[in-house]
C-alpha cells in the first residue's frame, strides 16, 4: 500500500474522449451521475462534455476505459452508485473502503458501453483550490 501525504490533481489529463455506440444511453447515464458529483454537462450538436470528459457517437468506439470521478464525501459516492444503477449502469463494485490507501472509499459501475466508472473519496483532506480555472487573457 502506498501512503501519500499530499495529492496533486489537474496536472496530467487535458481531456478524455469516449466514442460510444449508444449515445442517448450514455448521455442519460453521464448527465445523471455527473449531477450527483456536481459537474454540469454541456450539450453540443452530436456530443456532450463535462469538464475534461468529451463523449460523442461513432465507430469504432473507444473500447473499454476506467474513469474515476472525485466525490466530495462518502454520501456522494453512495448517491453516485445508486444513480448510476438507476440510469443504465451495472454494478461493478458496491460502495465501500478499498485497500489502495487509508480512507479510499469508492464505488464502481459499468456504463452503457461497458466502461468501468468509479466515484472515489480519498478521506478527510483539505483542497488547495476547488478546481483549476483557466482564463483567456486576450
Amino acid at each position: 500500500m502506498v501512503e501519500l501525504n499530499q495529492w496533486h490533481r489537474g496536472r496530467l489529463i487535458d481531456h478524455l474522449q469516449l466514442v460510444v455506440s449508444d449515445f442517448e444511453g450514455s448521455r442519460r447515464f453521464y448527465k445523471a451521475v455527473l449531477a450527483v458529483i456536481g459537474v454540469p454537462v454541456v450539450e453540443g450538436d452530436g456530443y456532450f462534455y463535462a469538464d475534461e470528459l468529451f463523449v460523442s457517437p461513432g465507430e469504432p468506439t473507444t473500447g473499454r476505459a476506467h474513469l474515476a470521478f472525485q466525490a466530495a464525501d462518502i454520501e456522494t459516492v453512495k448517491r453516485f452508485y445508486e444513480t448510476a444503477l438507476a440510469n443504465g449502469g451495472r454494478d461493478n463494485g458496491a460502495p465501500g473502503y478499498r485497500d489502495y490507501h487509508p480512507g479510499y472509499y469508492a464505488a464502481f459501475v459499468l456504463d452503457p458501453e461497458g466502461n468501468n466508472i468509479e466515484a472515489v473519496n480519498h478521506g478527510p483532506a483539505k483542497r488547495s483550490a476547488p478546481s483549476v480555472v483557466l482564463t483567456d487573457d486576450n
